[in-house]
């Protein structure tokens, strides 16, 4: 799945929404999620992350069928939350359901510190799914004993622990404390370093008793270097090796996650029964269809009918999309988005995708590696109403799919900007000083303000919309040849196709920006954050392994860099404090055009020694110095740099067994809904 995982939240989180300023907000987000004004969207802080909540204007209008189908597909999405837990890590589901019985039963004291440093602990493995930290994918480590661990469980009576057959209290004490605060076991999710077996070195749960040389042999046998139009060869299944025997465990019904896929075909065969349109159903039924028979030749008639499906109002995501979690970017993680469209946003995705012909053809890219033709180019902005599994509590702001090249090729993309969860990281973060401390003048700071949302925005529709969908793969390149970069260099690609085009005349043009000044505010906020700002994110003494943060910092520096000789970008110090200062827009639009062109070839040729030594030189080492005087500044300001949301709840009216309406519901208690989730959507 091509996503803007969170790509410009450090940018617009520090954004000051003026809603008035450049007449381009649309009345429908602004009116209707301004109905409340006590409406709280930030809700809490704990460690580096903060709890948010989202509102979803218009659902009152929609009709009682969609407002059916829109509630059957989030109690699809909720279903299939224990899933993401144990692909990120084969221990976490023991680890989650031992803490929470802990959390409900303890009767000891809870005042103490070390159990406020439990309840953090606990609400991190929530947000994360699982024991290792979303983002960096480092296993994070309590901040209490195991000592202290070895006493709660001792001391809470009445609980039902996670125990294996056989198993006693005494013998899962060991097994956890070793597993949880031993740094040595499972310190890496997702491990990018090269230098080692990238599949040894991960802690994911897509493979089990294989390396990485055994996983790439296993399916180098299977692909077909002539095959024009490929499945995803490992998509949706675990490798193990028994035996001496590597096999695959295909996720399905009756398979490897048969206890949730089973709920989630329940609740998608209900939303068949009130599909919006006979297209709508059959995209549904053909999704139940491959979750019966794990079949990826099903999964790609699946996707085919999405993202042709161009009339309904409704649309979702929902299956083992994304490859960011396994290092050789193949397993998919399960995940979850309900939405509904947007109309009146929309009309300005819709200008962008009627004229992606004109942007492929006037890429800087050479002509080799351009779509001849553009086919089926989709955009909308989209009103979400449920998020699960990887998307929960953790979101991104934009998606683009489907992922196989060749049914972009060939039949098109779906690609949206998830407004008003971008509307709720604004609202969430005004007056916190973010740009005053980091911006280097005052010009600077009143361009973001009155900008800066718009300038997010149609970043994330560039880069959705046009930029993963554009340029091509050559006829004897491999999808999978960038191996462990190909991620960050896509990421790099989607978004240098993005800062390119910002900045030209045609934007104006076409009336989706009053003026370049927009454009100046996306590339003061990118470079800010590529050089500097993204670096509060990282812990000391550590460099760059994020595909996303790689990208940024990659087009950033490799900018600077190689922008020296006319000044393009240059670091400022004024007060002790240093800052990055853009000189000529112009030219740096220029050098994301020869970046651009650059990425695209390493693309389209799957050339793996240029990207990995673009990626290693620009995109990985962190200046010391510089960061720990951005971490030191970026404290005072007293800002989790990452967030997520709760969801919203429907309030169900019926008369018998009939649905007679349904009601948006917006809680403000984060452990009450991951404690509900967990009781009533555990599974495995």
């Amino acid at each position: 799945m091509k996503r803007l995982n969170q790509i410009l939240i450090l940018i617009m989180s520090a954004i000051i929404i003026s809603c008035n300023n450049t007449g381009q907000k649309t009345e429908t987000t602004d009116e209707q999620m301004e109905q409340k004004d006590d409406y709280k969207y930030l809700l809490e802080q704990f460690a580096d992350l903060k709890i948010m909540r989202y509102q979803v204007p218009g659902f009152d209008e929609l009709t009682l069928e969609q407002k059916k189908l829109v509630y059957y597909l989030s109690e699809a999405a909720r279903c299939g939350r224990d899933i993401i837990f144990d692909q990120n890590y084969k221990h976490n589901l023991k680890i989650r359901k031992t803490l929470e019985e802990i959390y409900k039963n303890y009767a000891g004291n809870k005042d103490m510190e070390d159990y406020k440093n439990f309840v953090v602990y606990l609400k991190r493995v929530w947000f994360s799914n699982g024991i290792h930290h979303h983002y960096s994918t480092d296993k994070f480590i309590p901040e209490f004993s195991h000592e202290y661990f070895s006493e709660l469980i001792q001391n809470t009576e009445g609980a039902e622990f996670p125990l294996d057959d056989g198993q006693t209290i005494d013998e899962l004490i060991p097994e956890l404390t070793s597993i949880i605060f031993d740094p040595e076991i499972a310190a890496k999710r997702v491990s990018l370093d090269s230098s080692r077996d990238l599949v040894k070195s991960s802690a994911c749960n897509f493979y089990e008793g294989v390396t990485e040389q055994e996983a790439d042999e296993f399916y180098n046998k299977m692909k077909d270097p002539n095959d024009k139009s490929p499945i995803s060869y490992g998509l949706n299944s675990k490798l193990v090796k028994k035996n001496g025997v590597v096999k695959e465990q295909v996720y399905k019904v009756d398979g490897l996650y048969s206890a949730a896929l089973e709920k989630i075909v329940y609740w998608l065969e209900k939303a068949s029964k009130v599909a919006e349109n006979k297209k709508q159903q059959a995209v549904i039924d053909k999704l139940i269809e491959y979750y019966k028979n794990g079949d990826l030749n099903t999964f790609d008639e699946y996707n085919v009918l999405w993202v042709t499906d161009l009339a309904s109002h409704i649309d979702f995501v929902n299956g083992f999309t994304e490859v960011y979690g396994d290092p050789l970017g193949m397993k998919a993680t399960w995940e979850s988005v309900v939405n509904y469209k947007d109309v009146e946003a929309t009309k300005r995705t819709e200008i962008i995708s009627a004229n992606a012909q004109w942007f492929e053809d006037n890429s800087p890219t050479n002509p080799r590696f351009k779509k001849g033709e553009v086919k089926g180019v989709s955009a909308k902005v989209i009103i979400v109403a449920h998020l699960g599994g990887d998307c929960y509590p953790s979101t991104p702001i934009g998606i683009n799919l489907p992922n196989a090249d060749w049914i972009r090729k060939e039949h098109g993309s779906k690609s949206v900007t998830m407004e008003n969860i971008t509307y709720a990281y604004n609202q969430a973060a005004l007056g916190n000083g973010f740009l005053e401390e980091f911006c280097y003048s005052d010009e600077d700071i009143e361009l973001s303000k009155k900008y800066g949302s718009l300038a997010g925005n149609l970043h994330t529709d560039l880069h959705e919309c046009l930029g993963h969908g554009s340029g091509q793969l050559l006829p004897e390149t491999s999808p999978e040849a960038l191996k462990n970069y190909s991620s960050a260099l896509e990421e790099a690609r989607a978004d240098l196709f993005a800062l390119y085009y910002l900045m030209d005349e045609k934007m104006v043009e076409l009336g989706i920006m009053p003026t370049l000044d927009v454009a100046k505010a996306e590339y003061n906020g990118y470079i800010r954050n590529g050089l500097m700002t993204q670096l509060t994110r990282i812990e000391m003494g550590k460099n760059i392994e994020q595909a996303h943060m790689r990208n940024r910092q990659l087009i950033s520096k490799w900018c600077y860099e190689n922008g020296m000789e006319d000044n393009v970008i240059e670091q400022v110090v004024k007060n002790g404090k240093s800052y990055y200062k853009i000189n000529d827009y112009n030219k740096l639009r220029g050098l994301f055009g020869e970046l651009l062109a650059e990425v695209q070839r390493i693309k389209s040729e799957g050339d793996y020694e240029a990207g990995k030594n673009l990626v290693e030189t620009y995109g990985v080492i962190v200046d010391p110095v510089l960061h720990k005087e951005v971490k030191d500044r970026f404290a005072k300001l007293n800002i989790a740099p990452y967030g997520g949301f709760i969801n919203p709840e429907f309030l169900i009216t019926k008369d018998g067994d009939q649905i007679t309406d349904i009601k948006i519901e917006y809680p403000e208690d984060y452990t009450e809904q991951m404690l509900y989730y967990s009781e009533n959507y555990s599974f495995l």
